[in-house]
This record gives structure tokens, C-alpha cells and sequence, in this order.
């Protein structure tokens, strides 16, 4: 099948009213991608230019059709569509398949938010050099496997003006529907990429970076300190929810970085703690 060319985020609505398929059959082969692909096997890490990803909600949708994802098909609550009908006419000529909330419930396994899925083609992957060259400020993700998490980092670096996101292989990928939505799509306004070689910090240190890691170390830096500040070009490196980050990652930073903790709490959650060093350091 051949590949559609990037949605032009100007492009005029159309009316998909034609489009729209009432589910009949839960066993229809169209409604796979929403049922019965897993969502690592729909964005086919070993051939990412055929990969899909599934975008919920109207809100993440419109930001993933600006950022230019192809659209391929809509699975949308029966009483959405005439709320929705801008959003599904931007998404040009596709199959918008239907059904009420507990049907869609019982297909998906779970309760959509605002009733709307949309399947779309996973946009072409870039490079770290891509993200770091013009950079001030970088994110790093080491080993953070709850998409939650994945996605609230994103929200926050957004949020707060990180200029990109880089994340070791063994992280969620941004692009899980969860991640997406518990982003509000911003996973499509932050630049990001995936390291493929090992030794990260070393890379990032030979492009000009200098590298924080965010770890309790009795030795470290608060985070208020001026120095940090300073640093024309310094990524931000953040750990995995258990273990944090490991300990030759934290050798091998120039700086170790810890936000000070009050009432015997002795650490935050990698999405909180991500905020407030974004926050103070960008």
C-alpha cells in the first residue's frame, strides 16, 4: 500500500459524512488496529516507516494532523460525530467507524476519552544530532517505561521550554496512545529521538552538551545552584521510576543534581521531579 504524503495542516475540511461505517462486526479485519494489534506491533520498531499509532482524543488528534501525521481511520462514539464533524473533516477522505459508548468500550477495552480514536501513520523518526544541533536545553530519559510518565515529561518539557527530548531504548515510546494523551499531544511539538548507540552521555558531551543527572547524592548540587544556570548547553538527565538513574550514568555526567527534600520524603516521582528541574534550569 502505497504511503499518503504528509497532511498539509492548512488543508480544508471535507465532508466525511459519506465515510461513516456503523460496526456490525467486531471481527472486521479494518478494526484490528483498535482491537487486536498490540501497540508495539503496530509501531513495528524494526520498520518504523510502516508504523501506526493510535491518537485519542479530538484535542491530540488536531495536534498530531498540525504536526502533519497521516490520518487512516476513525473510531469515534456515535452521538461524537456531529460535535467532532470539523475534526473528522479535516482528516480528509477515510473510514469513520461508529458505534455507541458500550460497544466502543467493549471493542477497545477501554473507555474512550471524548469517544474518538484516530489510527494514523507514524511520522518519519529523527536523529539525536537533529534534536541537539541548535539546542540550549535537552531532556534525557534513561530506562522510563510507564508511558504515563513518558507522556508527563513531555507535557512538562513543553510546558516549560526544554528544546528536546532524548530517550535510551529501553524507554516507552512516546508514541503509545497513553503516552500521547497523557502528553495532550505535545509528543508532537517537542522535538525527540531515541538514542541507538550506547554510551549517550559521552555523545551528548562531544556535541557541546554538559550533562546533569537528577540523583540523591549526598555530593550533589542543589539545584538552585548558579552554575547550572549558567550553562550555555546542558542536558537534563532523568531515571527510571525505581531505581533512578545507574550509577555509570551518574559518573559519567558533569554534574550530579538533586532537588532538596523536606519531611523525611526521600524522592519524587520522575514526571514531578522532571517539572521542577525543568523549571529552574531552563
Amino acid at each position: 500500500m502505497r504511503r499518503p504524503q504528509k497532511m498539509n495542516a492548512e488543508a480544508k475540511n471535507v465532508n466525511c459524512t459519506k465515510n461513516i461505517v456503523e460496526i456490525t462486526d467486531f471481527n472486521a479485519p479494518q478494526l484490528d488496529v483498535y482491537a487486536r494489534i498490540t501497540e508495539g506491533q503496530l509501531l513495528n520498531r524494526h520498520e518504523p516507516e510502516k508504523g501506526i499509532f493510535i491518537a485519542e482524543s479530538p484535542r491530540v488528534i488536531e495536534r498530531a494532523l498540525n504536526y502533519g501525521c497521516v490520518p487512516i481511520s476513525i473510531l469515534i462514539e456515535t452521538r461524537q460525530i456531529e460535535r467532532q464533524k470539523d475534526v473528522i473533516g479535516r482528516c480528509g477522505n477515510i473510514p469513520v467507524y461508529t458505534a455507541e459508548f458500550d460497544v466502543l468500550t467493549q471493542l477497545t477495552g477501554f473507555k474512550l476519552t471524548r469517544g474518538m480514536l484516530c489510527a494514523m501513520y507514524r511520522p518519519a523518526s529523527k536523529t539525536v544530532s537533529e534534536i541537539c544541533a541548535g539546542a540550549r536545553r535537552l531532556a534525557v530519559l534513561e530506562r522510563v517505561v510507564n508511558p504515563t510518565n513518558v507522556g508527563a515529561v513531555f507535557r512538562s518539557a513543553a510546558a516549560l521550554g526544554v528544546d528536546g527530548v532524548l530517550l535510551t531504548p529501553t524507554c516507552s515510546n512516546p508514541l503509545y496512545r497513553r503516552a500521547i494523551r497523557v502528553s495532550m499531544g505535545t509528543v508532537f511539538q517537542i522535538p525527540w529521538a531515541f538514542f541507538t548507540e550506547e554510551q549517550e552521555i559521552k555523545l551528548l558531551q562531544n556535541l557541546g552538551f554538559r550533562t546533569a543527572a537528577l540523583a540523591l547524592n549526598e555530593d550533589a548540587l542543589n539545584i538552585d545552584d548558579l552554575k547550572l544556570k549558567r550553562e550555555e548547553k546542558l542536558a537534563i538527565v532523568l531515571g527510571t521510576e525505581g531505581d533512578g538513574l545507574a550509577v555509570e550514568t551518574i559518573a559519567s555526567c558533569d554534574y550530579t543534581v538533586r532537588i532538596p527534600m523536606a519531611n523525611g520524603v526521600d524522592s519524587l516521582n520522575v514526571a514531578a521531579a522532571s517539572a521542577v528541574a525543568f523549571w529552574q534550569l531552563v
